[in-house]
């Protein structure tokens, strides 16, 4: 029992939102196998000597309801010519049998509604309940002492039904089956919608009694002997087939009680002996188990399938964030940021002649120049500061937003991705995020100057951090970071007659060289790490409609797998 409960869990956890080749498919299989769980195995399960139900079921006009009031001798159930007859399924089942049906045991999404007992010489087309499509959740159950003790007989909807609703809740109701009563006509037995449901009967290795209804006289042999070879082709060897001529209803639209004889008698003699019915209970149950494992190991691979689509589409995701994120930290490692706006500011700052002749003199005088300007006129450095802001901005926005027009149109090109995608457009960039770009760049101007705070704090270069000022040094920094050809390696690009050079020389006279390289390790690593959280950010716009699916799937598919050995190995015990 754990095992079909764990089957339950397991199906339960079942998602395919990916429009892949046979989702729909998929999908409504795995509704089916977790539906036949709840209906059939694991209440049959439980009770092996509960009565057997028998489902009638066919094609339209087929004449179910007409063969069940011919079998139990009276009209019970509503037959005619208005297609669907048959909305609301009838379980009709012996008076010392109501327990086991009046509860939930099987079929429990069916509401149960008590049937009222039919008047005498109520004609067929009157008989039952009267077609109520807003019954379709219901099952009325009907006690009738003509029915055998052990068996019920259900009037189920057409399974080719005009109506969705009725070929769905057919489906459901075979599904439930622990033995198939399938009509269908002379002029229709070889239907393709009814062989696939037989087909299915053939893979659970359910017991399969064939009605061949309305048959002309004089094509007994002939119709009954084609049937059989198709039922044999199709692994129905042993399915019965009973041949019912055609024949004229009476004034209250039966049958001729002879015609369905055997049938009668072929239900009464399943119903007769508990282990006779114990035994068919149990060949449905195993077969019906081991037909299971082989939907769920379908269903793995479908959740395989799924998962290789879903790592696909991140990767299309993930691989145009991740140029923009390598765009970005190229503009930000080879001077490309030390143009314009920046530049400008930037000489301005450091007075670019004089300070080069005050370099050269030592750092003493660079010191003296550099203290007294700090000191007099702060505003140069905040200055550098927004430029830096503006410029790094810039490149931040323009990269997500290539990314978010690269990555919408990959999804685009995909069936998959274009579903997830809906209506949406996510190709541009939400109101939001220059804001957001420019927050995190001012966050990374105040962890630079927290590095040079931190540095500043030794004794050996307190002095010369209180002589030039925390922000001036800061600048001074964010530009170094600026400066250097993919990271720290030692090559330095000067830019504008070299002022970039002039400012690592200067902080290592203050610091060391070490130091500095240090330093603007961190600072560029800093930097990185806020452009990567705004990429991460704007990439989960997209990988968010994925959800769970590319995270551990493998084991999933592994339990899946297990899953499905072991309730093979169930529906194969002696």
């Amino acid at each position: 029992m754990a095992l079909l409960e764990d089957a339950r869990s397991q199906l339960g956890k079942l998602d395919f939102p990916l429009q892949l080749p046979g989702a729909v498919e998929t999908r409504a299989q795995a509704i089916a196998a977790l539906g036949q769980l709840d209906d059939y195995i694991i209440p049959r399960y439980r009770s092996l000597d509960a009565p057997l139900l028998a489902v009638v079921g066919g094609s339209t006009g087929a004449g179910k309801s007409t063969l069940v009031n011919a079998l139990v001798g009276r009209p019970v159930t509503r037959s005619g010519a208005i297609r669907p007859t048959t909305r609301q399924p009838i379980l009709l089942h012996h008076p010392d049998d109501a327990a086991w049906f009046t509860s939930t045991r099987v079929l429990p999404t069916l509401a149960r509604v008590r049937g009222e007992p039919v008047a005498a010489n109520t004609p067929a087309s009157r008989a039952g309940a009267a077609p109520d499509p807003n019954a379709m959740g219901s099952l009325v159950l009907v006690a009738d002492p003509a029915v055998p003790a052990g068996i019920a007989l259900l009037d189920a909807p057409d399974v080719d039904s005009v109506a969705a609703a009725n070929r769905a809740l057919a489906a459901q109701l075979l599904a439930a089956a622990d033995l198939w009563l399938f009509v269908t006509t002379a002029n229709r037995y070889a239907d393709a919608v009814p062989w696939r449901l037989l087909v299915d009967a053939a893979g659970r290795d359910i017991l399969v009694g064939v009605v061949l209804d309305r048959v002309p006289a004089g094509a007994e042999a002939e119709v009954g002997d084609d049937l059989r070879g198709m039922l044999e082709r199709e692994g129905l060897a042993g399915a019965e087939l009973f041949v019912v001529p055609e024949s004229d209803l009476d004034a209250l639209g039966m049958l001729p009680s002879a015609t369905v004889e055997p049938v009668r008698d072929w239900l009464a003699a399943i119903s007769a002996h508990a282990t006779d019915r114990a035994a068919i209970a149990r060949r449905t149950l195993d077969g019906t188990i081991r037909s299971l494992a082989g939907t769920v190991r379908e269903l793995s691979r479908a959740s395989l399938e799924q998962h290789e689509a879903s790592l696909q589409l991140a990767d299309d995701v993930q691989a145009a964030y991740a140029d923009a994120a390598d765009h970005i930290a190229r503009a930000t490692s080879d001077g490309t940021l030390l143009r314009g706006e920046v530049l400008s500011r930037w000489q301005d700052f450091v007075g670019t002649g004089e300070f080069f002749r005050a370099l050269e003199s030592g750092i003493g005088r660079v010191r003296d120049r550099i203290g007294a300007f700090f000191k007099g006129q702060p505003a140069p450095a905040v200055k550098v500061e927004t430029a830096i802001e503006t410029g790094l901005q810039a490149v931040i926005v323009a990269q997500a937003a290539r990314a978010a027009e690269d990555a919408d149109q990959r999804w685009r090109a995909d069936p998959a991705g274009r579903q997830l995608l809906g209506a949406d457009d996510l190709s541009g960039l939400p109101a939001t995020f220059p804001a957001e770009a420019a927050a995190e760049i001012r966050g990374w101007q105040q962890d630079v100057l927290a590095l040079i705070r931190s540095e500043g704090a030794a004794k050996r270069s307190r002095a010369r951090l209180l002589s030039f000022g925390v922000n001036g040094l800061g600048v001074i920094l964010m530009i170094v970071v600026f400066s250097f050809t993919g990271g720290l390696t030692g090559i330095e690009v000067g830019i504008a007659g070299g002022t970039a050079v002039v400012g690592q020389k200067l902080l290592e006279a203050i610091f060391g060289e070490d130091a500095v390289r240090r330093l603007a390790q961190q600072a560029r690593h800093s930097l990185q790490e806020r452009c990567q959280s705004l990429l991460a950010a704007q990439q989960q716009r997209f990988l968010g409609r994925i959800g769970s699916l590319n995270r551990g799937a493998a084991p999933f598919v592994e339990r899946l797998d297990r899953l499905a050995d072991s309730l093979a190995t169930l529906g194969s015990r002696p």
